[in-house]
Parts: structure tokens; sequence; C-alpha cells
């Protein structure tokens, strides 16, 4: 076969678009044309949110940390702030998450180990002792018992002095995700999603610049969904909790532009960019247009782009750090309004001082080195990035009718179809990493047979769970047990009665009641999730 006959090699990205090597107008103009480019700034906001970007303001730095207690979560605190840090993202440990109190038989070996444990409102004031929450903004990575841990924030704040009304700060609190793809849910999918209602709804009436919920793509993404699937299910995991605000009588302006998105980076620079773009014109377009907002703010994709942990590789550690600042770059480019980048040796535990100091220094460089802040949406205009970004917003309106054609997001989780659906893809994915036919750099290819260099393990002392108990047992014996009794009543009647159960968790939390008894208050009326099983 002659030169001239050798047949090119098709190539497809993730999302299962082909790769063409070479693009021109014509491409753009059969994909779809630029009727959804527009300018920064201006429906329908492909090009960014913000008509400046970060000409005017950097994206926010928000390190994902916490572990063992309150009292050296908060010393790691106040490390990255002093480091440069602009925000923070709290890390909980398994029990919390699972709204199981310390002293819980089933919390033994998992206090403090893989986050911060909060049993009371006690462990919140030592965690932020000292932090300005006007300067520093907080976001609680907490969901199945985010109810409670938003309750305890709010009300730590105003015993701080700090107005509630004009407290920023964020909750990711997406339980759809959690039953797709992490598994920290307590009750089950009905409740689960009136508890995150109940939040939105309080949050709306009472502290109208915090945002309740962070929808998370991330954790779908890292599951085994492909990067048109991650955002796709997302925007109908935001569209099921729309839908049930609208039926509790708010107006979509009321609370879409607290809605923000949690999404994930790795693997291809171009598909992750075209991905972030793409998303953004269509959330604009189903807030216009299926909705009905009036208010721009409404419409925007506010996100939080993390670093892709699951990008992440235990060999050759050092290649992570090179990873981490392409993962930043991708962020950057694609107009993220924070970036929480992950470190180096997060695939083999808690983030050491030093690792996340690599990665605040990696974000600090492009800010500061690498011109990521001089002008807006840099890649717009690129044959190659507008095909693609017409594309992948072609595909995820496809996955978006496959999910209503089945009957939801939520009918798809219930059913444990979506679980099985990402399970499988990530069983696919394993086995082309595992046969080099999805080249990862150390992994399957360019591996080595030098030692590897060691990775500092973050030592875990279970004296920080006995200390945890000793702490609570304090304020058991100090608070009015009385006041407790009472408070937990009332979040059992208002469960009972389908009244929002926020304004009872709140006045629960102030009296010092712990995560796990406002927590068996609600299982005794909502009881617990039980995963359905699918072969």
């Amino acid at each position: 076969m002659s030169p001239k006959e050798i047949k090119p090699k098709e190539i497809k990205n993730e999302s299962g678009i082909e790769v063409k090597a070479l693009y021109t107008e014509a491409d753009v103009e059969a994909s779809g044309g630029v009727d959804m480019v527009g300018l920064p700034g201006e429906y329908p906001f492909t090009r960014g949110i913000h008509r400046e970007m970060y000409r005017k303001r950097p994206w926010t730095m928000r390190q994902y940390t916490g572990f063992a207690n309150a009292k050296d979560t908060n010393e790691r605190f106040h490390y990255l702030i002093e480091n440069g840090q602009t925000g923070l993202n709290v890390a909980f440990d398994l029990p919390t998450q699972t709204g199981l109190d310390t002293d819980d038989p089933l919390a033994e070996g998992e206090v403090g180990r893989v986050g911060m444990a909060v049993d009371t409102l006690r462990d919140f004031e030592i965690a932020f002792d000292g932090i300005d929450l006007e300067k520093i903004t907080v976001s609680l990575t907490i969901n199945g018992s985010a109810a409670i841990l938003i309750a305890m924030y709010l009300a730590m704040a105003e015993k701080r002095g700090y107005d509630v009304a004009k407290l920023r700060g964020t909750a990711q609190n997406d339980i759809l995700k959690e039953f797709i793809g992490r598994g920290t849910w307590i009750f089950p999918v009905e409740p689960s999603i009136k508890l995150v209602g109940d939040t939105i709804e309080y949050c709306a009436k009472h502290a109208p610049k915090y945002s309740p919920v962070s929808v998370c793509g991330y954790h779908i993404r890292e599951s085994g969904a492909t990067p048109e699937q991650e955002m796709a299910y997302a925007f109908c995991i935001a569209k099921a909790y729309a839908d049930d605000m609208l039926k509790r009588g708010l107006h979509i302006d009321e609370f879409a532009g607290r809605l923000s998105y949690n999404f994930n980076i790795f693997g291809n620079l171009f598909e992750q960019v075209a991905k972030f773009r793409a998303g953004r014109g269509l959330w604009a377009k189903i807030i216009k247009e299926d909705y009905g907002a009036k208010d721009p703010k409404s419409m925007w994709m506010r996100m939080i782009a993390a670093g892709g942990g699951g990008g992440l590789t235990i060999e050759q550690p050092e290649n992570n750090i090179v990873r981490g600042a392409y993962y930043a770059l991708i962020s950057a480019l694609s107009g993220a309004q924070t970036m929480a980048l992950c470190c180096f040796d997060e695939a083999y535990t808690i983030p050491s001082e030093y690792a996340q100091r690599i990665s605040l220094r990696t974000m600090q460089m492009l800010i500061e080195e690498m011109g990521m802040c001089e002008t807006v949406d840099p890649l717009a205009g690129s044959y190659y990035v507008e095909t693609m970004t017409n594309k992948m917003r072609q595909k995820m309106e496809e996955t978006m009718a496959e999910v209503e054609a089945e009957g939801g997001i939520v009918k798809m989780v219930s059913e444990g179809t979506i679980q099985a659906k990402v399970s499988a893809q990530a069983y696919g994915m394993q086995k082309d990493l595992q046969s080099g036919a999805f080249p990862k750099v150390g992994v399957n290819c360019y591996k080595t047979d030098e030692e590897e260099n060691e990775v500092e393990f973050h030592p875990y002392d279970n004296r920080d769970a006995d200390q945890q108990i000793e702490n609570l047992n304090k304020v058991k014996a100090e608070r009015d047990q009385a006041e407790v009794d009472r408070t937990l009543d009332q979040v059992k009647a208002d469960a009972e009665a389908g009244h929002n159960v926020m304004p009872a968790i709140v006045a629960a939390v102030k009296a010092y009641a712990t995560v796990g008894e406002i927590t068996s208050k609600l299982v005794e009326v909502y009881g617990y999730y039980q995963e359905p099983i699918k072969f």
C-alpha cells in the first residue's frame, strides 16, 4: 500500500466525538455555527459569566482540607490562608458525612480519618476561630447530613456577629450524585431530595447570598461517566432540585442564582475546555427558555473546577505535580470561578502542608507569571474549540433527552439505572488502562523499574478519636438537656408533618444537639436508604 493509500487513524475523545486532523471555518458552521458564542458576561455566557473575568478578580483558590479534629483543621486553615489561599473547602470524616457521632460504635476507626470530625456546634466554633468569614468564603463538602452542617455554619456565623443575610458560602449538598457516585447517603431518595429543597428554601429566605447546593458532576465523572455525561447528568440533577422548588411556590429567579456546580478536570485539555464552554451556554438556555428566568444571574453556570483527583496516579507520584499544573491551566482556560486543585500525594493520603503549598503556588503562577488573567476566554475563535464546543453541547442535550425518556433522573437513580451505567463504563475504562488502550504515563506507558520516591503518609492516631469523644461528653454535660430534647422533638414533629425542617434543625444546633441526635430523629420519620441491586 502506497503512503497515499494509508487510511488515517480514527481518533475519538472520551465523549465519543471524532477528532479530525484539521479544523476550518467550515467545521464550525457544520457543527452549528457561532450563534451560541456571544460575548463574556452576556447571554448565553458561553465565553464566561463575567465581562472582565480574571482581569477584575482572579479565581478563588479553595484547597480541600480537613482532618482529625476541629483544632488541627483550624491550624491547617490558617496555614493555607497565610500562604495565599482565598477560600476554604472543608473535608469531613465519614461518621460526620453519614450522620454518626464520634462515640457511635459504627464510627470506630473512622473518626477524623478522611476529614474533620464534627459532633456539635462547638466543633464549628473551634474550626473557624480567627477566620474572617467576610474575606474567606467557606465551602462545606457535605451531603447526607448537609442540612445539619449548614445550620451549624449559619449558627456559628450568627453567634460571632455576622449578618447571615449577607453571608456568602457554599455547601455541596447534592444528594442525588451521592446515590450515583460516592455513597454517603443516609435517607431514601425522596426525603433526601426534600431535605435539599428545605435548605434551598430556607437560605432563599434567610441567607440569600449563601449557595446551599453545589451540584457535583465531579463525582459522577470519577465514577465512570464521560465528560459530556458529567455535565448532562449534573444538569438533570439541578433541574430536579429546581422542579422541587417550583412546586413549593418559589419563582426560578428566587433561587437559581445561588445554585452552583462542582465539576471535574482530567483528560484531554481541549475536550475539557469545550465541555465547560458548552455547559455554560446550555445551562443558560435551559434556565431562560425552559424555566422562564428573567434575571441574567439565574442563568449563570457558576462553578468550582476541581483538579480531578481521579486522574492522579500512585505510580511515579511526582508526575502528579505536572498533571495538577495542566488541570489548573484547563480550569483557567475554561473560565472557572473557583479552583480546588488536587495535590500530588492525594492518590495516597490526606495532602501534606508541603503538597498543598505546591498546588497553591501552581495556581498563583498562572495568575502572576503565565498571563491567565490578562484576557477573557483566550481559546475562543479556534475552529477546533468552537466546533468541539458545539458538538459537546449537542451530546449533552442528547444525553439529557435520554434521561427524560427513561422517566427522569430521580426515577433512574431510585432504580439504580444510572449507577449501573456509569459503573459499567468505569469497568471498561479500567480494562483499557490495563491493556494500554487508554494511555496513562507512568502506569501503562513510560514505566520504570527504578525505585519509586516515597510519599509521606498522613498519620492516623486513635488518641484523636478519644479526645473528640472526651470533648463531646464535655459539651453534653454543659448543655441544657431539656432544651435539647425540646428542639429534637420539634425536628421530628416537623419532619412528620412534612414541614421545612431547617428552622427546627437550626434551633437544635444552637442548643448543641449532636449530628447523630438530629439524624436519628429524621431517620425515625424517613428511614434509611436501601441500595437497589442491579445485575
